[in-house]
């Protein structure tokens, strides 16, 4: 099977389960075999469980859309009862009772874990180069970032040792990833996909989990098994009438649709990235739909400022918990930068979160206000094409600085001073489109269209109305058909 298990995609492979033409043990065997052959390389998988995996797909699956689909969850959110879950840590290892709802519900569609992927330290960057596991490496060049948080979720896709995989986005990570590795991923609704047990929503409603995939039906299919409230969720999301795979069947009706290249933080479009936005407007042209130049009206100073704030507050209260649940020695063995950013969080006031939450309502009405006009609005996902390792970390040198800093309450002069945003700069610049999806709230999807002279991915990224993601895979599916990319994946050496 190993050789025919890359043709599938997650809903083909069921589909044989399905027909009786493979047992689902043949497939997670197929999984393991590109694991063992690939991930010495890659270094996108941390954790296996393949035993409890082989003892999963012999007995009895459920019966969903993807029975018998090997299946990997990301180390940051995605607790799976007896696995350790380290969030990307150093001094962090718990191993969770029960599951949590996401998981359920993956595992409800007929999945088989069998690992975990690899994530930056509590996902806080868009790289994932975590000091506990090292360095996830792009199948499209060794030594270049796969993005983060959920870089080793894109890494194994765009391998081909599974056709999806866990992920999750506060800033980007679903998105930014599957844009440097050359695959599928959508970032949903806030409040569509479940957050809890243990969390009601994560970053103020930043955060939103789902999959990263090599197709678009396979996201569609999973967000109809996964869509939808849980027991004491913050929010009661309408997920609309008819399915998500099967908006994937029908074409959009001519769309009218905003592009731009006015980055919503301080940074500068790499020509990669210029080239990849006109080459899809003129795609887009070519399937019929309005495209015009257009940009909402944000303040650029203001959004960076108040996701900052929201995050580091909320990164003050996990390095507390942190302490409280694994003792001191986990907390000092947090990374610097993250120990940073607890210190600015702890270090602003109550006063100081309200208004950045006032800031993201002026975000939301604005992108509210400009989708009256448009249907959707296309910008790149990336700035510029996947970076080396390396680049975006604190060198070892501000490691220092951060850690002598860290222990001080001088955040808010920190931010004044602007040595906050040196320091945050490299990322945020980077962040200059995604973030704008977890501010609204509003659902955002990355497109393996560009790739580079050098042979790397540069993904495109379509935003939309809020609880519309069925106009968002109808258009991705219209495009993939036109302009597939699903035989792009990294092939044995």
């Amino acid at each position: 099977m190993l050789n025919e298990y890359t043709r599938f995609d997650a809903l083909g492979l069921a589909e044989l389960v399905r027909k009786g033409d493979v047992h689902p043990r043949e497939l997670l065997e197929s999984a393991i075999s590109r694991t063992e052959q690939m991930n010495p390389d890659l270094n996108a998988i941390i954790y296996t469980f393949f035993d409890r995996a082989r003892s999963m797909a012999s007995g009895p699956l459920p019966e969903g859309p993807f029975t018998g689909v090997p299946f990997l969850l990301k180390d940051l959110m995605d607790s799976y009862a007896g696995e350790p879950l380290c969030k990307g840590s150093r001094g962090i290892r718990a191993v969770p009772e029960e599951n949590s709802e996401l998981v359920n519900r993956f595992v409800s569609a007929g999945v088989v874990p069998f690992g975990k992927t690899n994530t930056p330290e509590f996902g806080l960057t868009i790289t994932t180069e975590p000091k506990s596991s090292g360095p996830a490496h792009n199948p499209w060049g060794r030594g270049i970032s796969t993005g983060g948080s959920s870089g080793g979720s894109a890494a194994a896709v765009a391998a081909g040792i599974v056709p999806m995989a866990s992920a999750n986005d506060g800033g980007g990570s679903i998105r930014f990833p599957s844009a440097c590795c050359g695959v599928f991923g959508l970032k949903p609704s806030r409040g569509l996909n479940p957050m809890g047990p243990e969390s009601g929503e994560g970053w103020d409603g930043a955060v939103a989990g789902h999959v990263i995939t090599r197709s678009v039906r396979d996201s569609a299919a999973m967000l109809d098994i996964t869509a939808g409230p849980e027991v004491g969720a913050p929010y009661r999301v309408s997920r609309g009438h008819g399915t998500y795979l099967d908006a994937c069947g029908t074409d959009p009706a001519p769309l009218r649709i905003a592009f731009s290249s006015r980055p919503f933080t301080d940074a500068t479009l790499n020509p990669e990235a210029v080239r990849g936005l006109e080459a899809t407007v003129k795609k887009l042209e070519e399937l019929g739909h309005q495209v015009e130049e257009a940009d909402p009206e944000i303040d650029t100073d203001a959004l960076w400022r108040d996701f900052f704030v929201v995050v580091c507050a909320h990164v003050a209260a996990e390095a507390s918990l942190t302490k409280k649940e694994f003792g001191k020695d986990a907390f000092a063995a947090l990374e610097p930068s993250t120990l940073n950013m607890a210190m600015i969080g702890r270090s602003l006031t109550a006063c100081d979160l309200v208004m950045a939450k006032k800031g993201w309502h002026a975000v939301q009405l604005s992108m509210g206000r400009f989708l009256t006009r448009y249907d959707l609005l296309l910008t790149p996902t990336l700035i510029a094409p996947p970076d080396p390792h390396g680049v975006l970390p604190p060198t070892r040198f501000e490691d220092i600085l951060l850690k002598m800093g860290s222990p001080v309450a001088t955040g808010r002069l920190l931010m004044k001073m602007g040595l906050v945003k040196h320091f945050a700069g490299p990322t945020l610049s980077r962040m200059a489109f995604t973030v704008l999806g977890n501010i609204s709230g509003l659902p955002s999807v990355s497109m393996p269209l560009h790739w580079t002279d050098a042979g790397l991915p540069l993904g495109m990224l379509f935003t939309g109305r809020m609880c519309d993601e069925r106009t968002l895979f109808r258009l991705a599916s219209q495009i993939e058909r036109a302009f597939p990319w699903a035989d792009r994946y990294r092939k044995l050496d």
